[in-house]
């Protein structure tokens, strides 16, 4: 569904990252993991078509991103922000019906198919009681969850998440990536491309995904997580030493060292956070 080949991603002529390239379709979830800096914000909203790329090809469905307008994209990739303030205050259900935007015309109105995918979105995500809450009142967790079912009421085939659990608690960070994990492995033809950017290497390994992980700008792995997101290479990437290992459970988990590293990792001060 989504293609990126030789892709260089910046601002003006400043390249951010060179060298870039993934491929995601039905049923696959890719995790983009890196430091701060290493230029995985500036990758998102260029596959989002907000940024053009300074070079290289985007591929949506076959066809050229560029080509394509705002509406095509807007059915084909939902976008799953890691926060979201409204400057009223909605109610939780308004905010899920939002996602129906690209399939309605112009100066239409939702109808009662659109508000029954609204529904229906927030249902299978449990939290269909919240529809008529106000949504700037709900609970971080909650937000995030109304904010996926916005993302599954605009039906696309692909979904793109900029670290949908972060600043969420324990229990609220397991059950979204409990609906990731079951909106990918959907046994039916509905399951979905996903995109995650995350901080966690741990949660590539959760969700079973393809790592993407940049540094210094370039892809520095990329393939199935358990087979890349390694000791060596998470030592080298974040500076500071990793042991990757597993539990009884057969579960991996990453756990660095709290021994302070002889050098900070130059990407934590060289722009004060992501790209």
């Amino acid at each position: 569904m989504l293609e990126a080949r030789d892709l260089a991603v910046g601002y003006g002529r400043q390249a951010i990252g060179t060298g870039l390239g993934l491929r995601v379709g039905p049923g696959d979830i890719l995790c983009l993991l890196g430091p701060n800096g290493c230029g995985k914000t500036t990758l998102f909203r260029t596959l989002l078509g907000l940024l053009p790329a300074l070079s290289g090809h985007i591929l949506l469905d076959g066809k050229p991103m560029s080509r394509q307008s705002r509406t095509e994209i807007a059915r084909r990739i939902a976008y799953v922000p890691q926060a979201h303030a409204p400057p009223f205050p909605f109610e939780a259900l308004d905010i899920v019906l939002m996602g129906r935007t690209a399939r309605l015309g112009a100066f239409a109105q939702p109808g009662a198919a659109d508000r029954a995918a609204a529904r229906d979105a927030m249902e299978r995500l449990g939290i269909g009681d919240l529809a008529h809450r106000d949504y700037s009142r709900l609970s971080g967790g909650q937000r995030q969850l109304v904010l996926i079912a916005r993302a599954l009421a605009q039906e696309t085939p692909l979904i793109v998440m900029d670290e949908p659990t972060a600043s969420l608690d324990f229990g609220n960070q397991a059950h979204v990536l409990a609906q990731i994990d079951a909106l990918a492995r959907s046994a039916s033809a509905e399951g979905r491309g996903v995109i995650l950017s995350t901080h966690d290497p741990d949660q590539a390994f959760a969700l079973n995904a393809r790592a993407l992980l940049m540094h210094d700008g370039r892809m520095r792995a990329d393939g199935p997580a358990r087979d890349v997101l390694t000791d060596a290479v998470l030592s080298e990437v974040y500076g500071i030493p990793v042991s990757v290992e597993t539990t009884g459970s057969g579960r991996r988990v990453c756990l660095p060292s709290l021994a302070r590293p002889t050098a900070p990792p130059k990407e934590s001060f060289a722009s004060g956070g992501d790209i």
